[in-house]
């Protein structure tokens, strides 16, 4: 996907029912429906059944099977509850009969209440730094497989730029923060905010925590796959405008890695929170 039409194309839905949409899919290079389409996919179901008053301030999500680029999916949405402040959905991806994918979203009316936030990381603002796209290319002599493999799966639509170099990378520790922002200036709604706001936040984290195993995750062949992915929305933003991903990994043991984020924008607002466990381990020798 080269422009951000073609990724906003990608996540809006046929709307078959009032409860059941259908989507087709991203090719990937690895050959699996990559995560992040689902994500936002999924949100975009959910939020055709709700009052257009109601925004999204989480959704918790499971990848049950990995899904076949070659088949388009389809989302059923169930109407949990409609109270006075809240609404809540279950949404339930489906390829060849049987789930992908289900996830449970909440959708509230904006209301007034307490507020607070913690403080952004000091870094290096984006303007300083390169794209991960220039990054990659000092793999490229040294560490051609991996460079074939990041540059493959690279969403063009979105920008991504690292702060801790490569070189600050390999210093095993599970901490990592990237900007991102799409390519082009769209003016959206706040609904589409979200869903590729979903999309974008499944690259990076499963990643860190790989930080401090990297002398084998460089060098090895390694299964990543994302088995449960949480997002909670705190405060309106622009995914035109960059933010600022700081994420951590406290964990990795039986073959997954945990990871966690906070997304921030420029005036240093707490605008998200990502959560991500993952599978992620060496591929057994044939």
């Amino acid at each position: 996907m080269q422009t951000v039409k073609e990724l906003i194309d990608l996540i809006t839905l046929e709307k078959i029912d009032h409860q059941t949409f259908k989507g087709g899919n991203y090719v990937t290079p690895w050959g699996r429906v990559f995560g992040g389409q689902v994500l936002g996919q999924a949100l975009h179901a959910a939020y055709q059944t709700v009052p257009d008053d109601r925004f999204a301030h989480s959704m918790h999500g499971y990848f049950i099977l990995a899904g076949d680029v070659n088949v388009p999916i389809t989302y059923e949405v169930d109407t949990i509850r409609d109270g006075g402040s809240f609404t809540t959905r279950r949404v339930v991806a489906m390829q060849k009969g049987r789930a992908i994918f289900n996830m449970a979203a909440s959708f509230q009316l904006r209301q007034s209440g307490f507020n607070h936030q913690v403080s952004m990381p000091n870094v290096l603002p984006p303007e300083v730094l390169l794209p991960d796209i220039e990054q990659f290319a000092k793999l490229k002599d040294t560490l051609p497989g991996l460079y074939k493999r990041l540059t493959l799966m690279h969403p063009n639509a979105i920008e991504f730029r690292p702060v801790e170099s490569l070189e600050l990378l390999q210093q095993a520790r599970p901490y990592r923060h990237v900007w991102i922002k799409t390519k082009e200036q769209v003016a959206l709604d706040l609904p589409i905010q979200h869903q590729l706001l979903a999309y974008a936040s499944d690259y990076n984290l499963l990643t860190t925590s790989a930080l401090p195993h990297l002398e084998k995750t460089l060098t090895s062949p390694v299964f990543f796959a994302s088995l449960d992915h949480a997002l909670w929305f705190h405060r309106d933003f622009r995914i035109d405008h960059w933010l600022l991903m700081a994420m951590e990994s406290p964990s990795a043991s039986n073959a997954r890695g945990f990871a966690r984020g906070s997304i921030f924008d420029r005036e240093g607002r707490l605008v998200a929170s990502v959560v991500q466990e993952g599978l992620m381990r060496e591929k057994m020798k044939s």
